[in-house]
């Protein structure tokens, strides 16, 4: 399983892009800014996207992809997997007939390239050879983190999130856990703001990685731009003995 990172960021400006996952060549995790680098042939590889929450910087490539690939005489639609207050969101607020077209109509009501399936805490859904578990986690809408799992092993991403209780014992019950995608998105001076937003500070991100049972590579996410090396320094100094690193755009993680 092969994961490329097409956004990574908690905003825009200075290359940055905002979150987005390729699992191999046909799923996304989010679909963030990051989708816009993709080459035409491999935007239109992509059938299905895993949503965390409906919070644009998640979003909001989304309706562009559904506009690129569209093809009236399709084989494969495009399927979008959500919590049901996320497909509602984007249903009510982008494909709506007034931000973007109702695609889930399109060519027809009856037979649509854009299909949406609720995906609710607890669920797996398998595409190929992977299996999406979707975990609740803690942020202040809705959201969903994933783990990943094939022949080779765990593949997780957090979603957004601040200090939680149901994140963690996923984690542990993942004998074979290789990657942990984890967002962090303020330094610990804003601690404050960082709670009050739904995410995590260092601080408290390493407080939660102590519940930690495994050690795979763990990969920050999220973070605000500039605020990146602060951030990451600060997370190595109160999670000593962790494998983390930073993501970045054009990062490639095998599982």
């Amino acid at each position: 399983m092969r994961i490329r990172i097409l956004g990574c960021s908690g905003g825009i400006g200075a290359g940055s892009r905002t979150s987005a996952l390729l699992v191999d060549d046909d799923v996304l995790i989010d679909a963030g800014t990051g989708i816009g680098d993709l080459s035409l042939e491999e935007i239109d590889s992509i059938r299905h996207v895993f949503l965390t929450h409906a919070h644009l910087d998640h979003v909001a490539g989304l309706p562009m992809l559904v506009d690129c690939v569209f093809d009236e005489n399709f084989d494969k639609p495009l399927t979008v997997y959500a919590r049901e207050e996320t497909l509602r969101a984007i249903q009510d607020h982008l494909f709506n007939d007034v931000i973007w077209p109702d695609f889930s109509k399109l060519p027809s009501a009856a037979n649509p390239m854009l299909r949406y399936q609720v995906c609710s805490p607890g669920d797996t859904i398998t595409i190929d050879h992977r299996s999406f578990y979707a975990v609740d986690v803690m942020h202040t809408v809705p959201t969903l983190g994933y783990t990943v799992q094939n022949s080779g092993g765990v593949f997780a991403v957090s979603g957004d999130t601040k200090t939680n209780e149901t994140l963690w014992p996923v984690l542990n019950a993942c004998d074979d856990l290789k990657v942990l995608v984890i967002e962090v998105s303020f330094p610990d001076e804003m601690e404050a703001l960082a709670n009050d937003a739904g995410h995590y500070c260092p601080k408290t991100l390493a407080k939660d990685l102590e519940r930690l049972e495994h050690d795979p590579e763990i990969w920050l996410t999220g973070m605000k731009p500039g605020e990146e090396q602060r951030i990451l320094k600060q997370v190595i100094k109160a999670a000593p003995g962790k494998h983390i690193q930073m993501l970045s755009r054009g990062t490639v993680l095998t599982v």
